[in-house]
């Protein structure tokens, strides 16, 4: 059972989903040497006493973390830096574009007026 568990819904599409992940996972490395892979539309990530998976969809990010011993002391800091970072991330992510393009109706001109 993980330690940090999160779901978080999202208006981003996949492509969008992955590259909110990326930028999460990259602030999070800085933080605390974080490194990670995909497969799939998983990212799975680890170091020395960190293992986790993030795996995204079009809707839908779900984040689980399981801390080793050392660092379940640390588990609310962890936690929050989690939080803080996707946060963030999809707030400054702009939201997917609809595959379907609006429909632009336009109005015919006014009919010119008839000299009498």
């Amino acid at each position: 059972m993980p330690d940090i568990a999160l779901k978080r819904e999202h208006h981003l599409g996949l492509k969008g989903a992955r590259a909110a992940a990326d930028k999460m996972v990259a602030k999070l490395d800085e933080k605390f040497d974080l490194s990670g892979d995909w497969s799939g539309n998983t990212l799975s990530f680890s170091r020395p006493g960190v293992t986790g998976s993030l795996t995204v969809s079009e809707t839908e990010m779900v984040l689980e973390v399981t801390l080793g011993f050392m660092l379940k002391m640390m588990k609310a800091p962890i936690e929050r830096a989690v939080h803080e970072q996707l946060e963030k991330v999809m707030n400054e992510a702009p939201a997917a574009k609809s595959a379907a393009k609006p429909v632009v109706v336009k109005k015919p001109a006014p009919a010119a007026a008839k000299k009498k």
